[in-house]
């Protein structure tokens, strides 16, 4: 079920996502196999270089590739299942620093059956810039759909 492209929406998946919470992400679009997030880099998202810590740049890839994989609006065949990572890669290509603000733009790039493969660019610019700013990572992310405990 495709859904219309959202601005500032909010994701059922999100209700209890305590990380993505924490880490400030707000959503600025959804639609079936695309979300794109943001969030700013505070101090304590940077590691003893002072530039983003991996571990955030993943988690923020991350939280974009769970919301690229599951639909907003769930029909009645995906009541019972979840979409989740069957593995991820991702390059970092260059540093982010705190103040910067970050986005994760998430694409759907093929889907069979139960399996999918997804493409996550992440970018950083000045709080005030007017665009998304340069590429600092790419995160491909490879999904399976089972069945909801």
């Amino acid at each position: 079920m495709a859904e219309a492209a959202l601005s500032g929406a909010t994701h059922p998946i999100l209700e209890n996502d305590y990380a993505s919470e924490w880490m400030g992400i707000e959503v600025l679009a959804l639609s079936d196999g695309h979300a794109t997030i943001r969030m700013t880099l505070r101090q304590e998202m940077l590691n003893g270089f002072g530039m983003a810590h991996g571990g955030m740049i993943f988690a923020f890839a991350d939280t974009a590739f769970a919301l690229a994989c599951n639909p907003v609006n769930p029909g009645p065949g995906d009541a019972g299942s979840i979409t989740v990572a069957a593995g991820v890669d991702i390059n970092f290509l260059k540093p982010a620093f705190r103040g910067q603000v970050v986005t994760a733009v998430a694409d759907r790039r093929s889907s069979a059956g139960r399996s999918g493969l997804y493409d996550i660019q992440i970018f950083a610019a000045d709080a005030d810039a007017q665009q998304p700013g340069e590429l600092i990572a790419e995160f491909r992310g490879r999904s399976r759909t089972i069945p909801k405990k």
